[in-house]
């Protein structure tokens, strides 16, 4: 069977095909933002059509997008209700009672996905303990779906208290809902995200619900088009964690798909680290829209339990819709190839957070874009190739760039190239302040960690935020403008469960513990399953999440396997407190410890990627293609000399100032790194900090 990873961005739509003999095939097209499947179907179809794979092979198909995430802050989804218990419609516009800018007076709050006239209280009421303190009212619900349907209402989330502990009211209104409009979608929070804490609960399962319809028939369409073009075998969707899942389960649960793209990037980077000996580094991920960051601890990518969702305040924690699901851990700003310079009220140059997109795309593009973006910038700063772009596929146009600029440079009083390097160095310090505070927020030392830096603008500014931050070293690898497609293609099968369930540690009541543990596992199994997956091939990973009593935020931390009990106690605390000396810098009080969550991921083997790119004939030794002035420092110019990508070999070794030339990316060298090769392509470049 032959592999395909297709990876959605905001901008460009990258696709990395691997036949069974290794060989591979990448393409990069723009994305089709009114209909992205269109996107698809332009970079697979020639694959499948040039000879590139036999028609006759089934294939498998690994897809990330971005949908989930443009539905929820483009509000793009379905009319939907939310039923809940009576006296808590407003939960989720109450929120934490948090204010994340404590002194703004005019502090703007996430506005809830559900306005309040759809918000429905329903009589019924479940203890702490799972036991029914009130019934439900049948007949209330059922008059009540009634209008609903009649209204128009196409997706109801229904989050009542406490049915994490125990589901039965949410089961039987999905059970009336079925009965009385089996064309509404339904989503019951004890099945989306199964946790305490009642405003995260019910703001996830409102984002799943309403966005159920429009990934459902999306998913649908891709795959009905996918079949047109020639492509036939199995087709799988990219989870926020890092698994993968069938378009079904995506259908089902489509708020697990929110960083669908981004988490595929830190996945290739954690391969890569591992299989080039680096295995804690900081993942950069640059496209057209925005710059993802994420550090690998131990050949893994951090994760983590919350995520939010369409901040309102900048990139502020806590201004945006909270979503309880399992999610590798990043930073992502509004810092891409298409974020859009302007000049503030005060006259000061700034970057982004706004983005040009695939249309109209940069100025240069000629598309009909107006606004300089920082590819302008970067074209005009001799860093791009006007001629070879997407490896001549797109001319840039250099007259439109310059013209864009000049605009600005008039009102700032600068020239051309000036403002073209200020643009390129504010985005870099951007992404470096954001990088500065993701990793000061996890204990980690910028000045350990090599960069290793992929998409199609990463490479590009890879160098100046790793000079910035005092990083050690800059990892570039062989299809960097594709990257995120080799994490694609390197997810196994997974999916992750939980379950609230308080108690303290030293009352814990093991043999209920080891039931929702095997609950899980099962609910696992059958989802893998179903996708075609041996009882065999499954393994399964068990956490729970712990703080000491009195805590408000709890730590994960794994649990041994087999069947816990007494004699686990001491391992279990040990590892708790391992863990929370290892985020804080030291151990807690000496007071008992409690569990608030229990977690299973259920997975498949890991995939084995053998991979082989394919090069273009070059003759030995033809590994520079010329030079060209490019701008590095305020002294202005410098004659650089142009590498071509694909005539590197192991070995090889090379001093900055330089540019390296692929067909979907570009690395930028500055003039204290040198560069080597090494054996499996990768370009290595070691920092000269200074002190």
């Amino acid at each position: 069977m032959y592999r395909v990873g297709i990876d959605i961005g905001g901008t460009f739509t990258d696709m990395l095909l691997v036949g069974e003999d290794g060989a591979a095939v990448i393409g990069k097209t723009l994305t089709t933002p009114g209909d992205p499947s269109l996107a698809v179907e332009n970079a697979l179809k020639p694959a499948l059509q040039n000879g590139s794979v036999n028609p006759q092979q089934r294939g498998t198909l690994i897809h990330g997008t971005t949908l989930v995430t443009n539905a929820l802050i483009e509000r793009k989804g379905a009319p939907t209700a939310l039923l809940t218990t009576s006296g808590f419609r407003d939960a989720v516009e109450i929120g934490r009672e948090h204010r994340y800018e404590l002194y703004d007076l005019n502090l703007e709050l996430p506005k809830p996905l559900v306005p309040r006239h759809l918000r429905f209280d329903v009589p019924e009421r479940m203890a702490a303990d799972g036991s029914v303190l009130q019934p439900l009212d049948e007949d209330f619900v059922r008059q009540l779906v009634t209008e609903l349907r009649d209204k128009g209402v196409k997706a109801i989330a229904i989050s009542y208290l406490n049915s994490y502990r125990n589901p039965a009211h949410e089961r039987r209104t999905g059970e009336i809902v079925a009965e009385v409009a089996p064309q509404i979608r339904v989503s019951l929070s004890s099945e989306v995200v199964a946790e305490i804490r009642e405003f995260q609960r019910t703001s996830t399962t409102l984002a799943n619900v309403y966005v159920q319809e429009r990934v459902s028939d999306y998913l649908a369409q891709l795959e009905a088009r996918l079949k047109a073009i020639g492509f036939s075998g199995s087709f799988f969707v990219m989870l926020s964690s890092g698994g993968i899942a069938t378009r079904d389960t995506a259908s089902r649960f489509p708020v697990r798909l929110l960083e669908s793209g981004p988490a595929a990037g830190a996945l290739a980077a954690a391969q890569a680290g591992v299989l080039s000996g680096h295995r804690d580094l900081l993942s950069f991920d640059m496209g057209g829209t925005t710059a993802k960051l994420c550090v690998i601890e131990d050949g893994r990518p951090l994760k983590t339990h919350e995520f939010e969702v369409d901040r309102v305040y900048r990139f502020r924690k806590g201004s945006g819709l909270p979503v309880r699901i399992p999610v590798i851990d990043m930073i992502e700003i509004g810092a891409g190839g298409g974020s859009m310079a302007r000049i503030d009220s005060l006259g000061l140059l700034k970057v982004g957070p706004e983005s040009s997109g695939a249309d109209p795309g940069p100025v240069c593009y000629g598309q009909g874009g107006t606004e300089p973006t920082v590819t302008d910038a970067d074209l005009i700063l001799g860093y791009l190739d006007a001629r070879y772009f997407l490896g001549g596929k797109m001319q840039l146009d250099v007259d439109a760039a310059r013209n864009a600029l000049g605009r600005f440079g008039r009102r700032l009083g600068m020239t051309v190239e000036q403002v073209a390097w200020g643009i390129h160095q504010i985005v870099n310090e951007n992404m470096a302040n954001a990088a500065r505070a993701h990793l000061g927020e996890r204990g980690k030392d910028p000045r350990r960690l090599p960069m290793y830096a992929f998409g199609g603008a990463g490479p590009v500014h890879g160098y100046g935020v790793a000079e910035i931050l005092r990083l050690p070293a800059l990892i570039s690898p062989v299809g960097a403008g594709v990257g995120s497609t080799f994490g694609l293609l390197a997810a196994p099968l997974a999916f992750d469960f939980v379950r609230s369930a308080y108690s303290r540690l030293d009352e814990q009541d093991w043999q209920f513990a080891n039931s929702l543990l095997n609950e899980m596992a099962a609910e696992g199994r059958k989802v893998l399953e179903s996708s075609g997956l041996s009882e065999e091939d499954i393994s399964y990973q068990r956490t729970a999440d712990m703080r000491y009593v009195g805590q408000g935020h709890e730590v994960s931390v794994s649990l041994p396997d087999g069947t816990l009990g007494v004699k686990y106690l001491e391992t279990v605390i040990a590892t708790f407190e391992n863990t929370y000396q290892a985020l804080y810098g030291r151990k807690g009080p000496d007071v008992p410890l409690e569990i608030i969550n229990w977690r299973v991921v259920a997975r498949g083997p890991q995939p084995q990627l053998n991979m082989k790119l394919q090069r273009e004939s070059m003759r030995a030794g033809n590994f520079i293609k010329g030079s060209r002035p490019a701008y590095f420092s305020a002294r202005g110019y410098a004659e650089t000399p142009v590498y071509d990508r694909y005539a590197l070999k192991p070995g090889m070794t090379f001093a900055g100032p330089a540019i390296v030339e692929e067909r979907e990316s570009t690395l930028i060298v500055g003039a204290r790194g040198r560069a080597r090769v090494d054996e499996r392509l990768q370009i290595v470049v070691e920092l000269a900090n200074e002190g």
